[in-house]
C-alpha cells in the first residue's frame, strides 16, 4: 500500500486510489503520516483536527477517527496494526508501506545527483517523476494545525527546489523550450523570487530571444520597485548586462563556478517590512 500526501491524503493499492473517509479522517492520517515513526499526543492531534477551539467531546470524537482510520488501513496494509496507543497519543509505522513524499524525496536526490555528474537528461527524468508525484500543491492556509501547517510550507519549498532544477536540467541537456515554459510558470506563480527570472533570461537568450530576454529583465524591475522599492538584485542585473553584450558563455561559467546556484535574493514583502 501507498499513502499519498502530495495532495488530498489518499492511499492507493495496485494503482487504485481511495480517499480515507472525512475531512477529519484525512487531517488525521496526514499528521500522523508527517509524524511517522513518532508519537503524536492526544492534544496535539486535537489542535490539528479543532485548531484552538475545540468542541467539549473532542477527546471522544478523536477516539472513534482513530479506529475507524485503523479499520480502513488495516485492510489494505502489509503492516499489522499501522497505528498503535503510545503514551500520550498514538503513533503511525509505516512497515512495508510506501509514503509518496519518501519516494519524491529519494527522485529528488537521485535527480541532484545526476546533475552533479553532468547526466543532466537523466536528471531532468528523475526530476520530472519526482513531481509527477505531485497531484496539486498543499497549501498550509487550508489546515487548522502546526503540524500540517509547517509540513505544507516546507513541501512546497522541495517542490518549487525540484521544479527548478528541472528547469535547470532541462537547460543543459538542449530542451530550452520545455525549460522556459517551467520558468515562465514560475516566475508568475512566484513573482518575487530573481532567480527564476534570471534563469528564465539565460533560457530565452540561448533559444535566441533575446529580446524577450529583457523584457523579462523590465518586468521583473517593475515589480521589484513596485512591490518592494528595490532595484534587481546585482546577479539579476549582470544577467541582463551578459545577454545585451552577448556573453552568454561568461554567464554560464558563473552558474558553473557557484556551483549550478545564483546566490542572491529570495525576497518577500515581510523580509522588507521587518
Amino acid at each position: 500500500m501507498r499513502y499519498e500526501l502530495l495532495g488530498p491524503v489518499r492511499i492507493s493499492v495496485a494503482d487504485e486510489a481511495s480517499s480515507v473517509g472525512t475531512y477529519k479522517m484525512e487531517v488525521l492520517l496526514r499528521t500522523l503520516l508527517v509524524r511517522k515513526g513518532q508519537v503524536v499526543s492526544l492534544d496535539q492531534l486535537t489542535q490539528e483536527l479543532w485548531g484552538a477551539a475545540p468542541p467539549v467531546r473532542a477527546g471522544a470524537s478523536l477516539h472513534v477517527y482513530v479506529s475507524q482510520l485503523r479499520k480502513i488501513l488495516n485492510k489494505s496494509s502489509l503492516t499489522k496494526d499501522c497505528i498503535t496507543t503510545r503514551s500520550p497519543g498514538y503513533v503511525l509505522d509505516l512497515g512495508l508501506d510506501e509514503l509518496d513524499l519518501d519516494l519524491f524525496t529519494a527522485l529528488s536526490e537521485k535527480g541532484r545527483l545526476q546533475m552533479g555528474m553532468s547526466n543532466h537528461a537523466g536528471a531532468a527524468e528523475s526530476l520530472a517523476q519526482a513531481l509527477a508525484l505531485w497531484r496539486e500543491p498543499v497549501h498550509a492556509s487550508s489546515f487548522e494545525g502546526p503540524i500540517i501547517q509547517e509540513f505544507a510550507n516546507g513541501a512546497e519549498e522541495l517542490r518549487v527546489e525540484c521544479v527548478e532544477l528541472l528547469a535547470r536540467s532541462l537547460l543543459a541537456s538542449d530542451q530550452a523550450r520545455e525549460a522556459i515554459r517551467i520558468l515562465y510558470s514560475l516566475t508568475v506563480e512566484y513573482p518575487l523570487r530573481e532567480d527564476f527570472y534570471a534563469l528564465l533570461m539565460e533560457a530565452l537568450s540561448r533559444s535566441g530571444r533575446r529580446a524577450d530576454a529583457l523584457r523579462v529583465y523590465q518586468t521583473a524591475r517593475k515589480i521589484m520597485r513596485e512591490e518592494l522599492g528595490l532595484e534587481p538584485c546585482r546577479f539579476l542585473q549582470e544577467t541582463q548586462e551578459f545577454i545585451l553584450n552577448d556573453r552568454l558563455d561568461e554567464l554560464h561559467f558563473t552558474r558553473t563556478v557557484n556551483g549550478g546556484k545564483t546566490h542572491h535574493r529570495h525576497l518577500t514583502v515581510d523580509t522588507v517590512t521587518s
